[in-house]
């Protein structure tokens, strides 16, 4: 049996992901109560329905603190009967305060004298024992429904679950770190396309700023320590049995250095990794 764990802060889109597992064939069942899952688990295992061979339950801050704690020890029960993969998707506050806003929904944890972003800080102290537990962090907050719907559709079902599935995503600094980064790399100190008029307006992904970050000695000495550490330690990683990794890489902006670099690794990366998955943040 193969269970998927859908679980984030309201507003992250933890709807439109288990609607997506729904339409790829999973039975999904939302807002379940944490301490039913082993039950749930035993019973859907010994189903003669193939139908409860694939289930992705939606796990929210509704439950009790206490329930919540327990999630560790629940899950170990789960893995008894099942292949489990646990799935957090978040936002930036200011982009879930704003979602809630323009909705006009009510957040669940809110009342008279708890305004909403102070729900939304309790709800991620609430989380934190399944944020621990998960296998998979998702930052929807740039992101469209068709979009989330794309990414759980290439991240989860995408690759094979026995598999590190790689990700690569650049950003820039100005905007704040990605909510989802197992690894980060800073190239603001290498020479900036942006200051060359001729160049300003390409990305990373033109000809004519990739010549010119490739004739930058920095940028190669940077390019080849990446790629070093990551051929080196990606298959340890993989070892130690992690399904998802995401390594992103910074630049001021998000538009030449980082997607270059990223842009660069991946072509050798996917040698040994054929579904790294390659996302610009700021391009997209």
């Amino acid at each position: 049996m193969n269970l998927i764990i859908l679980s984030g802060r309201s507003g992250s889109g933890k709807s439109t992901a288990l609607h997506q597992l729904e339409d790829e064939g999973f039975y999904a069942i939302d807002n379940l109560p944490v301490s039913l899952l082993p039950e749930l688990v035993r019973e859907l295992s010994h189903s003669p329905l193939k139908v409860h061979q694939q289930v992705a339950v939606c796990i929210d801050a509704r439950n009790s603190q206490d329930e919540l704690a327990r999630f560790k020890s629940l899950c170990d029960e789960v893995k008894k009967h099942a292949q489990l993969r646990i799935v957090f998707l978040d936002a930036g506050d200011d982009k879930l305060i704003k979602r809630f806003s323009e909705t006009r929904r009510r957040h669940p944890l809110t009342t008279d004298s708890l305004p909403l972003a102070d729900a939304i800080k309790l709800e991620s102290v609430l989380l934190e024992p399944i944020v621990v537990e998960a296998s998979l962090a998702i930052d929807s907050s740039d992101m469209t429904v068709h979009e989330l719907r794309a990414a759980i559709r290439d991240r989860i079902l995408g690759v094979d679950a026995s598999k590190l599935a790689v990700q690569l995503k650049s950003f820039g600094f100005k905007r704040g770190l990605p909510i989802d980064a197992d690894l980060v790399y800073d190239l603001r100190m290498l020479p900036n396309p942006h200051w060359n008029e001729e160049l300003r307006a390409l990305t990373g992904q033109d000809l004519a700023v990739q010549k010119y970050l490739g004739a930058q000695d920095d940028v190669t000495l940077m390019h080849n320590d990446i790629l070093q550490y990551l051929q080196h330690w990606l298959p340890k990683i993989e070892a130690s049995n992690r399904s998802y990794f995401t390594i992103a890489i910074g630049c001021t902006g998000g538009q030449h250095r980082s997607v270059y670099m990223v842009e660069t690794l991946a072509k050798t990366l996917r040698k040994t990794y054929p579904d790294l998955q390659v996302r610009h943040r700021e391009l997209h």
